[in-house]
């Protein structure tokens, strides 16, 4: 039976693990396509694809690591990373359905990936009284690393494929 005191906090976690890996995966392959593709339609398509699937492959992964250490709470545990997978990547693509240029759209996007960090290290750190600014900055310079690496591939692939879309 799950007790309150680690309820609470296998589901911080749990929505922490599912946000994170959203941000660091879905703003890198957005910044990737975005430079690959230009087409705002695909990019919207294959964001939504690949969140979907990465989100239930998220809850899958944490449901299996949970029950491997025998936790009652796994289901929820699982249903909580992936949701909160798929929650953070809708606020990821909402840019690129209400801004036509995915240019601006992608700028807001990540300006929305920041909003994000800064509010769930915001509330971590208030619930845990550690070093915000810190642990903000931290997942923000992950964030953007990966998302400057996929830019870069996605360029050298456009070019070294020849493809213009």
């Amino acid at each position: 039976m799950c007790n309150t005191m680690t309820r609470n906090f296998k589901y911080s976690g749990a929505i922490v693990l599912g946000m994170h890996d959203a941000l660091v995966s879905l703003t890198g392959m957005i910044g990737g396509l975005t430079m690959a593709l230009a087409d705002r339609k695909l990019i919207i398509l294959s964001a939504v694809i690949a969140s979907v699937a990465a989100g239930l492959s998220m809850g899958a992964s944490c449901y299996l690591a949970e029950k491997t250490h025998e936790n009652n709470c796994a289901v929820r545990a699982g249903i909580t990373t992936g949701a909160a997978y798929i929650a953070t990547c809708a606020l990821l693509i909402l840019p690129y359905i209400i801004i036509f240029d995915t240019y601006y759209a992608m700028l807001a996007a990540f300006a929305m990936a920041v909003v994000i960090i800064f509010g769930c290290n915001w509330f971590i750190c208030r619930k845990r009284g550690c070093g915000f600014w810190r642990h903000a900055f931290e997942m923000l310079a992950i964030c953007v690393g990966v998302s400057i690496v996929a830019f870069a591939i996605g360029e050298f692939a456009k070019f070294s494929l020849g493809v213009n879309i």
